[in-house]
C-alpha cells in the first residue's frame, strides 16, 4: 500500500504555490522515498510533493527505472514546441494533447544539497514543465484550450458527483478533510 494518496482535481492544495525547501535532511528523504513507492503503485512518471499534500518545491521521477528528486526547480530556459498526449495522476483517466517546449533547461539540488542542472528534450522536458506546473499550483486542465477545459471540468464534475466527493469539490475543503 502507498505511503500517501494522491491528491485530485478540486483538492484546494493543488491549487497553492509550494514553499521553498530550506532543509535537505533525512525527513525529506523519507518523503522523497515514500513519494517515489505512491508514483510506482499509481503507476506514473512523475509526481510532485504537492499531489500528496505536502507543500514542498520539490518531485520525484522516473523515466528509465532510475528514480530522481529535484528540490526547489526553476526553469532556466525553453525553447521549441512540442505537442503531446499528457495526463496527469490528479487527474486519473483523462488525457488531452497539450503543447509545450520542446527543450528546456531547469536547475534545482539533490537530496546531498548538490546543485542538479539538467538539459532535457522531449518526453523529459514535458515532464519537468508538468511537475514545475504542480509546484506553482497549476493544473494540466488550465493547459487546455477553452473549449477542451470546459468538457474536462464537466466531465471531472460528474465524476465527483457519482463517487459522492461532489458536495466536498464544490464546497472548496479538501478529500482529507472529511
Amino acid at each position: 500500500m502507498s505511503a500517501y494518496t494522491i491528491r485530485v482535481y478540486g483538492d484546494p492544495v493543488l491549487r497553492q504555490r509550494a514553499l521553498e525547501v530550506s532543509d535537505i535532511d533525512g525527513r525529506l528523504a523519507g518523503l522523497v522515498d515514500d513519494m517515489l513507492s505512491t508514483m510506482y503503485e499509481a503507476p506514473g512518471i512523475g509526481l510532485a510533493a504537492p499531489q500528496v499534500g505536502v507543500r514542498k518545491r520539490l518531485f520525484v521521477y522516473d523515466l528509465d527505472d532510475d528514480p530522481h528528486v529535484l528540490v526547489n526547480p526553476t526553469i532556466v530556459e525553453a525553447a521549441g514546441e512540442w505537442t503531446y498526449e499528457e495526463g496527469c495522476l490528479s487527474v486519473p483517466g483523462l488525457s488531452w494533447p497539450i503543447t509545450r517546449p520542446k527543450q528546456v533547461h531547469v536547475r534545482g539540488f539533490d537530496l546531498d544539497g548538490n546543485e542538479v542542472s539538467i538539459e532535457a528534450d522531449e518526453l523529459l522536458a514535458r515532464l519537468m514543465l508538468h511537475e514545475i506546473d504542480h509546484l506553482d499550483g497549476v493544473l494540466l486542465v488550465e493547459r487546455l484550450d477553452e473549449d477542451q477545459r470546459r468538457e474536462a471540468k464537466r466531465v471531472l464534475r460528474e465524476r465527483a458527483m457519482a463517487s459522492g466527493m461532489g458536495e466536498v469539490l464544490a464546497s472548496g475543503r479538501s478529500p482529507a478533510d472529511g
